[in-house]
C-alpha cells in the first residue's frame, strides 16, 4: 500500500476522455532473429520476470470516498499480465506513417482504472527506411500518476539490458499474497481527521504562498546574468492554446547529439539552450507561414527534476517547472540562442530560491481534486490567457545501446499528455549518441504535424550554419588533422555568461591575443544583448 502525493493525484484529477494522462513512447528494436519473427511467449515471460521488482506494475488505484484523501496504490488481487500486453501487426506495406497512426490511436485511449495503469503493444510488420529487416516496435504507456520522465528512464534501464543477453530461465511466480483492500467505510474513518484539518492546511498554504512570492521578488532584483523569467498568464494566445480533442497525433525526428554539442561548445551555452532554440526556430517558421505568429515571444514550460540522489530509481513524480521565453519574436538564430540562454538562467535562479513544488504538500486533497476537475469540466482554460504556450521536456537517456531480451533498441521517441489550453507537447530524449524530438498534438490543432517536424530539422541546419558556418564539420576535421604541425593552437572557450567577478581580473588572466581570438570565434559575442 502506498498513498499518492498531491502532484501524483493531480494527474488523475485532470484526466478526461479528451485528456488521457499517460506517458510513453515508440521504441523500435532490431530483431535478433529476423527470419523467425518475434516470439510472443518469450517476450511475455521476459516482461513477467522484469516487472517482479516493481510493485507499480501489479497495483491498482483505490480511491478515498468524497476525496477526503489522495488515492492509494494497492496490490491487484486479479492481476493478469495478459490484460496489459497486446500483439499486433501493421497491414502491408508497414510504413512509418502507419506506425505513427497506430501509436496515435493507442495514446488516444485512456487506461482502465480498475486495473494496474499500464499497457504495452508489440507491433510487427515494419518495412521502413533506416530500420533493419524484421524489426518490430514496442509502444508502452503508463499513467503519469505513477512515473515522471526521469523515473521513466530509470524504469527503462531496469527493464532493458546493456548487453544482448537472452533470458533462458523459465518464469517463476514469486508474488506474495496481495494485502487486503480496505472497505470504503475503513477509508472514510482513516481520513475523517484530514477533512477536519483542511482549514489549517489552507492557512498554511496561504502563508507559504506569500513567503514564496516575497522570495521570488527578492531574487528577481538580484538577477544580474540572465533575464527575469516570464510570469504565468503572460503568454500570448496561439493556435495551440485551445480546447484539446480526443484525437492524438504524434511524430518525431532524430538528430545527432554531436551536432548539438558542437553548437553548445562553440557558443558556451547548454544542450538544453540549443534544443530550445531549435524548437523556437521551428515554431516561428510554422506559425509565420500560417500568419499566426504573435508579436510577443512564446513561453515554454520546462519540467525540472527535483529528485535527490537518495530518490534516484524511485517511481512517482518529483518535478518542478520553470518558464522560459522562447524568443520567437527574434529572427536571428544566434540572438535567439542568446536570449533563450539568458531567460533560462534567470528561471533557474528563481526556481532554486522559491521551490514552488513544495507548495503542493499544503494543498488539501479535497481542494486539489475539486479544483482540478472543475478546471477541466468547466473548460476554464478558455477564460484566461495561457499560463504558458507549450511544454518542452528534455530528459537525458542512456548513452549506450540497450537491449530487450537480445533485441537491440535502434530508435525511439517519447509521447506525453495534453490538457485544455495546451495542445502542443515537445518531448526531447537522448539515447546512444542521438536526440529524438517527439511532438504530440491533436489532429484538429496540428493536422500537418509532418510539416512542423521538417521545420525542426531546418531550424537545426540554420542554427548550425549561423554558429559554425557552412561545411563546418568538414572544415573542423581538416583543421584537426593539420594542426599537429603547429606548435600552438588557439582554442578559446567563450561563454555567454560572465564567469569572473570583475573586468580587471579577467584582463589580468587572459592574454590580449586570446581575447581578440575569442571575439572573432564566438558569434554569440557579436550580438549585443538587451539593455538592462
Amino acid at each position: 500500500m502506498k498513498q499518492l502525493t498531491t502532484l501524483d493525484a493531480t494527474f488523475l484529477h485532470v484526466e478526461s476522455f479528451r485528456s488521457p494522462m499517460h506517458i510513453g513512447g515508440v521504441y523500435i528494436f532490431e530483431n535478433a532473429n529476423p527470419n523467425e519473427g518475434l516470439n510472443y511467449e518469450s517476450f511475455r515471460d521476459y516482461m513477467r520476470t522484469r516487472i517482479e521488482g516493481y510493485p507499480i506494475f501489479q497495483q491498482r488505484l483505490v480511491e478515498v470516498p468524497l476525496d477526503l484523501g489522495h488515492p492509494y496504490w494497492f496490490d491487484d488481487p486479479s492481476f493478469d499480465i495478459e490484460h496489459h500486453l497486446l500483439h499486433v501487426a501493421l497491414p502491408k506495406p508497414g510504413t512509418v506513417k502507419q506506425l505513427l497512426k497506430l501509436a496515435a490511436q493507442i495514446f488516444s485511449r485512456p487506461l482502465d482504472r480498475q486495473r494496474p495503469l499500464w499497457e504495452v503493444t508489440i507491433v510487427e510488420g515494419l518495412k521502413m527506411d533506416g530500420v533493419p529487416e524484421g524489426s518490430f516496435a514496442m509502444i508502452p504507456k503508463i499513467h503519469h500518476a505513477a512515473i515522471d520522465g526521469k523515473s521513466g528512464v530509470a524504469l527503462m534501464v531496469a527493464l532493458f539490458d546493456t548487453m544482448p543477453t537472452i533470458q533462458t530461465t523459465p518464469f517463476v511466480n514469486k508474488r506474495k499474497k496481495p494485502e487486503r483492500i480496505p472497505t470504503k467505510v475503513e477509508l472514510l474513518a482513516r481520513h475523517t481527521g484530514d477533512a477536519l484539518n483542511t482549514p489549517f492546511k489552507l492557512a498554511k498554504l496561504a502563508s507559504k504562498t506569500i513567503e514564496n512570492a516575497l522570495k521570488s521578488n527578492k531574487k528577481k532584483k538580484e538577477i544580474k546574468s540572465g533575464k527575469v523569467p516570464p510570469a504565468p498568464f503572460t503568454a500570448p494566445k496561439t493556435m495551440f492554446n485551445v480546447e484539446v480533442t480526443p484525437h492524438r497525433i504524434v511524430d518525431a525526428t532524430i538528430v545527432s547529439l554531436e551536432r548539438v554539442k558542437n553548437i553548445k561548445n562553440t557558443t558556451g551555452t547548454t544542450i538544453n539552450d540549443v534544443i530550445l532554440t531549435i524548437c523556437s526556430g521551428a515554431l516561428r517558421s510554422y506559425l509565420s507561414e500560417k500568419e499566426a505568429l504573435p508579436k510577443k515571444s512564446l513561453i515554454a514550460m520546462a519540467p525540472i527534476s527535483v529528485r535527490t540522489k537518495r530518490e534516484d530509481g524511485s517511481l512517482g513524480n518529483k518535478i518542478s517547472a520553470m518558464l522560459i521565453a522562447l524568443a520567437t519574436d527574434e529572427a536571428d538564430p544566434i540572438q535567439r540562442l542568446k536570449n533563450i540562454n539568458e531567460s533560462s538562467s534567470g528561471s533557474k535562479v528563481i526556481r532554486k530560491a522559491v521551490k514552488a513544488e513544495k507548495l503542493m504538500d499544503y494543498i488539501p486533497a479535497q481542494v486539489a481534486a475539486n479544483a482540478a476537475r472543475l478546471y477541466t469540466r468547466m473548460k476554464i482554460a478558455k477564460l484566461h490567457n495561457p499560463i504558458y504556450n507549450l511544454v518542452i521536456t528534455n530528459v537525458p537517456g542512456p548513452s549506450t545501446p540497450l537491449y530487450m531480451n537480445g533485441h537491440k533498441l535502434v530508435k525511439n521517441f517519447a509521447v506525453a499528455p495534453l490538457i485544455d489550453g495546451m495542445g502542443l507537447m515537445i518531448t526531447v530524449f537522448s539515447y546512444d549518441g542521438t536526440i529524438s524530438i517527439g511532438v504530440t498534438s491533436c489532429r484538429e490543432i496540428m493536422p500537418d504535424i509532418d510539416v512542423f517536424i521538417k521545420k525542426i530539422d531546418i531550424a537545426l541546419d540554420e542554427l548550425e550554419v549561423a554558429v559554425l558556418g557552412k561545411k563546418a564539420s568538414v572544415a573542423k576535421t581538416k583543421t584537426a588533422t593539420k594542426s599537429k604541425k603547429r606548435k600552438t593552437r588557439t582554442k578559446p572557450k567563450v561563454t555567454v555568461k560572465a564567469k569572473v567577478k570583475s573586468k580587471t581580473a579577467a584582463k589580468a588572466k587572459t592574454p590580449p591575443e586570446k581575447v581578440q581570438a575569442a571575439k572573432k570565434t564566438n558569434p554569440m559575442q557579436e550580438i549585443k544583448g538587451p539593455k538592462k
